[in-house]
């Protein structure tokens, strides 16, 4: 952090907004079952703070490649402060209108923020550094969660859900200050002259795409854990409110033990120097594993262990997997390929969502979330197949060449 003055300020920039987004989140979505009592309204909601993405976030991605970052970083800080305040105006289930129209609103921004940020720390950091700052990514959503969800559920159950929403606006202008004194983006600039002179900018997606394993096996990885991941998403909240009968402390505690498994995996992920695949898929079924084991447990203590453990291992196996995008996708098209593939990973998120909380209306929280634990051990185990093939028939083409 010390070494790179602009990934630090990336760092707390995305803290301090990501700690007053959770802090609106956990009040939002209390509110929301508050004022409906019902598992769809949550759905939609999340559906309609990832939908956005599958437009917006290739558009993002494809100016972060011509533009400065730093830019677009800071106009869509400021212009997401209006509608952060929104929810102040929400008192009845007449006007949850509002909630649905600001979180679309918000999610715009973010799909256009979230690629320029991601592909701006590859030039934060030197390559070899790449499992490290990956590593404090996870850390940073550690942190919010812990900060934010947790100290978000206490704030709003003593002074209600106003306080959280008047800090996230606040949060959004203290980050684009932040973020308006990022320096020295002279590389991505060059860069995006260079992209301006070559008419073949998709063919060499696909090129790169076509020659690298690990992108393809990443990509597969993407597609088939974001259609089961909108699961586990809706049922944190489900659990805290109906199953533990917590409330706001309910959401705040649990979202808090998913951030203390995050910021202890950076200590396992910031070690690793090889097998980031492997180790990925490891942590995959392991979290699978977690999720079962939540979904038949009935004892608070234990479930806020179970979501440490669970973050934990997500929290490495996206560090794996984070890493070895970066270290395959060239510096020319990180933007737009970033925003393709947030595009079409929150999309397919949000449509779990959705259809998770449909599904909540035909079957128990339990059974919903053991069906998404077994899940993620499946899709983890087909991927361990597909890598240990790949290796093999690498190995086996060495032995038959003369």
């Amino acid at each position: 952090m010390r070494q790179n003055n602009s990934y630090c300020k990336l760092f707390f920039s995305g803290l301090i907004n990501g700690i007053g987004d959770r802090f609106s989140q956990v009040a939002m979505l209390t509110m929301l079952l508050t004022l409906t009592g019902s598992g769809l309204s949550i759905g939609v909601v999340m559906m309609l703070r990832l939908l956005p993405f599958l437009l917006f976030a290739p558009i993002g991605g494809r100016l972060s490649d011509f533009f400065p970052r730093k830019r677009i970083l800071v106009i869509t800080d400021l212009g997401r402060i209006v509608f952060a305040l929104s929810f102040l105006l929400v008192q009845s289930q007449s006007e949850i209108w509002i909630i649905y129209l600001s979180a679309f609103i918000l999610a715009v921004g973010e799909a256009i923020y979230s690629p320029a940020r991601t592909s701006l720390v590859p030039f934060s950091v030197s390559k070899e550094n790449y499992g490290k700052v990956n590593s404090m990514e996870q850390v940073m959503t550690g942190i919010v969660l812990i900060f934010g969800a947790l100290a978000g559920g206490i704030v709003t159950f003593i002074l209600g859900s106003n306080i959280a929403f008047w800090l996230n606006g606040i949060s959004f202008l203290i980050a684009a200050l932040i973020n308006a004194t990022i320096k020295n983006e002279n590389k991505v600039e060059n860069i995006s002259r260079k992209l301006k002179g070559e008419n073949t900018y998709i063919s060499q997606i696909k090129e790169v795409i076509k020659n690298s394993f690990p992108l393809k096996l990443i990509i597969i990885y993407i597609l088939l854990v974001s259609l089961i991941t909108g699961i586990d998403n809706i049922l944190i909240s489900i659990y805290a409110v109906k199953i533990f009968h917590l409330g706001e402390f309910g959401v705040g505690l649990f979202y808090g033990a998913l951030g203390i498994g995050l910021f202890c995996s950076f200590y396992l992920t910031s070690y690793l120097r090889s097998r980031f695949i492997l180790t990925g898929l490891l942590c995959l079924g392991l979290e699978g594993t977690m999720l079962v084991i939540l979904s038949v447990n009935s004892i608070v203590t234990l479930a806020f262990i179970i979501f440490c453990l669970t973050a934990f291992f997500s929290g490495t196996c996206n560090t794996c997997f984070n890493t070895m995008l970066m270290k395959n996708i060239p510096e020319q098209l990180r933007g737009t390929l970033f925003g393709v593939i947030q595009a079409v990973s929150n999309t397919l998120l949000a449509i779990s969502m959705f259809f998770a909380g449909i599904l909540l209306g035909y079957v128990s929280p339990r059974v919903l979330g053991f069906l998404g634990g077994v899940s993620f051990v499946f899709i983890s185990i087909i991927l361990f197949i597909l890598l240990i093939s790949h290796e093999y028939g690498i190995r086996l083409r060495k032995k038959l060449r003369p």
